[in-house]
């Protein structure tokens, strides 16, 4: 394993980041890409700083989904997901699609007919069909690779698939029929399901059980994406080691998506702040944050040979989608920067090893 000299200046800009030589990408360029999701806003100044300097990929957020890219049937806002793309590129940085198709962010113009009446299969199909030719072709060759279906696991156990529209409309052909589309579109694309809690036994097989039907099935589907939205209590690390050789198994790449680790324990339905719950970010998350982020780094290294990219889901602390979610206001601490964009306690437990 190689070893990296970690040296931290005292120096910072006017904004607080660090100005050491090296960036995450450095650190992990004998690894894996390290890459991090970004919106077009943050795409000037400080933050754009950082991005090139420790970053050597990028995920658009939000601006590649279904609903902010295509609201309606004849229009396509490709502005923002240009300018992403213009930025990677001027930059030599690459560029990860997300998210081709999903149950959420989806307009609702797609499953009805002129009448409201829900559409066809033939048509649904049709018009996803169109959408990911669409999409893909105008960034063929500039998006290296694609989250293609998004969270098609069902989050009760007792189910398989979710059941989305997509699901109740195509059955458990749209899948498929999205890759095929997709792989399409552009066939040197690398093209990912991906899905979270990828982890936990339960959804882990039922994970496993559809990627293997699909390689089965000859489906050009080149690898799995984790989100890894995890918290500074799961998931275990024999959990983690089993869902990556179990996955890999299959001859997939693995893709850690979406990382981030909150403050917080794990929930999925919203509710609202509770009195005292929203206490700051305390010595002792900073310390458990860091020993889990070492802990999963440490692991990822392990399996080298299977992960093919560790993407961040956001830049740094002073803006999250966890501030949101679950529960509205409850600020969260789960990136590797604070707000004023400054290397944390776990920047430094993720780079020493």
């Amino acid at each position: 394993m190689l070893k990296y000299c970690c040296v931290f200046v005292a120096a910072f800009t006017l904004a607080g980041f660090e100005t050491a030589d090296q960036g995450l990408k450095d650190y992990y360029k004998s690894y894996f890409p390290v890459g991090v999701a970004v919106s077009q806003r943050i795409l000037t100044g400080d933050e754009a700083r950082l991005i090139k300097k420790e970053f050597s990929s990028v995920t658009p957020e939000n601006a590649m989904k279904m609903g902010p890219i295509h609201p309606l049937p004849d229009v396509y806002n490709f502005r923002e997901p240009d300018s992403i793309v213009a930025f990677a590129r001027r930059n030599g940085i690459r560029v990860r699609g997300h998210a081709l198709c999903w149950h959420e962010q989806t307009p609702a113009w797609l499953f009805k007919n002129a009448d409201g009446s829900q559409v066809s299969k033939e048509e649904l199909l049709n018009r996803l069909r169109s959408h990911i030719t669409t999409v893909v072709n105008r960034y063929r060759g500039k998006v290296y690779a694609w989250d293609v279906v998004n969270e098609a696991i069902d989050d009760n156990p007792a189910n398989f698939l979710r059941e989305s529209l997509w699901y109740k409309i195509c059955g458990e052909e749209f899948i498929a029929k999205a890759f095929e589309y997709a792989h399409a579109a552009d066939p040197a694309a690398q093209l990912f399901y991906n899905d979270y809690n990828t982890e936990r036994p339960e959804k882990r097989e039922r994970v496993y059980r559809l990627l293997k039907k699909l390689v089965d099935a000859g489906v050009p589907i080149n690898g799995v994406g984790l989100q890894a939205h995890w918290s500074l209590y799961e998931p275990g690390a024999g959990e983690l080691k089993t869902a990556l050789e179990k996955y890999s198994s299959l001859g997939l790449q693995i893709q850690i998506t979406e990382l981030d680790i909150s403050v917080y324990p794990w929930e999925k339905e919203k509710r609202a702040l509770q009195p005292g719950e929203n206490k700051g970010f305390t010595r002792e998350m900073d310390l458990k944050q860091a020993a889990r982020y070492r802990e999963v780094f440490k692991i990822f290294r392990q399996y080298k040979q299977h992960i093919t990219g560790v993407t961040f889901w956001n830049l740094s602390d002073g803006y999250t989608w966890l501030d949101t979610y679950p529960v509205p206001g409850r600020k969260n601490y789960p990136l590797l920067f604070d707000k004023d964009l400054k290397r944390k306690t776990a920047y430094k437990a993720v780079t020493k090893f």
